[in-house]
């Protein structure tokens, strides 16, 4: 239990770190931002085509959905931060450097989007069959039935969009410690190389309440789309 004396201090501590904790929390919402738009949309094609060339499926196609599978289940089982490491060079091609929050942002996205593929998939699994084939029946496009798809579909995609959100969270916090930027950082360089204790904790108690909120908000929006 700490002292009155203790909290102060820890207290000033911290508000003496107040300009790199805001820095630090304004790269992470941009790791955040950048990853999850990008890897809802590149993850949200692929899970979409996982799906439609599935078994029984209007674009049935048993080789190309185990080729698809098999490079999901691959990326999605490499270690975050070896990912990182590994695609350095692309990264130093792509924008210059293999560190720093915009470097981090497209590891985060590759990462992000094979897993929000499985998501998409499972999603439009749960989506009843009649619905897909009163469509088909009525003679829509394609496209049309997609569409339709995804909007029978939205109240769990949005809670797939929430749970992609905080993954990405937690892996933007991994990507601190080689050079990533953000929160991750931040806790590395002050909480365990410096031994300042208190820095590590509120950086935990920040990115918990942002966790909180994230799922509550998704939860919320969900209920919202949900029309059963």
């Amino acid at each position: 239990m700490l002292t009155g004396t203790e909290l102060s201090a820890s207290i000033d501590k911290l508000w003496a770190l107040r300009k790199e904790i805001w820095q630090a929390s304004l790269e992470t919402f941009l790791m955040l931002g950048i990853s999850t738009t990008v890897a809802i949309v590149i993850g949200g094609l692929f899970g979409v085509f996982l799906f439609l060339s599935s078994d029984k499926q209007f674009l049935q196609n048993k080789t190309l959905y185990g080729i698809l599978g098999a490079v999901t289940n691959f990326m999605r089982a490499f270690p975050f931060v070896i990912l990182m490491i590994a695609m350095s060079p692309f990264t130093k091609m792509i924008v210059g450097t293999g560190i720093g929050p915009i470097a981090a942002s497209l590891v985060l996205a590759i990462a992000g989007s094979f897993y929000f593929a499985r998501l998409v998939e499972q999603n439009l699994r749960e989506v009843p069959r009649g619905i897909m084939e009163a469509t088909e029946s009525m003679g829509a496009r394609p496209m049309t039935i997609i569409k339709v798809l995804l909007n029978e579909a939205r109240s769990g995609m949005v809670l797939s969009v929430t749970i992609l959100c905080i993954s990405l969270l937690s892996y933007s916090a991994a990507a601190g410690m080689i050079g990533g930027g953000g929160l991750g950082d931040l806790a590395i360089r002050y909480g365990y190389y410096r031994y300042q204790t208190e820095v590590m904790v509120f950086i935990v108690l920040m990115l918990s309440i942002m966790v909180i909120g994230i799922q509550a908000f998704g939860n919320w929006l969900a209920r919202r789309l949900d029309k059963r």
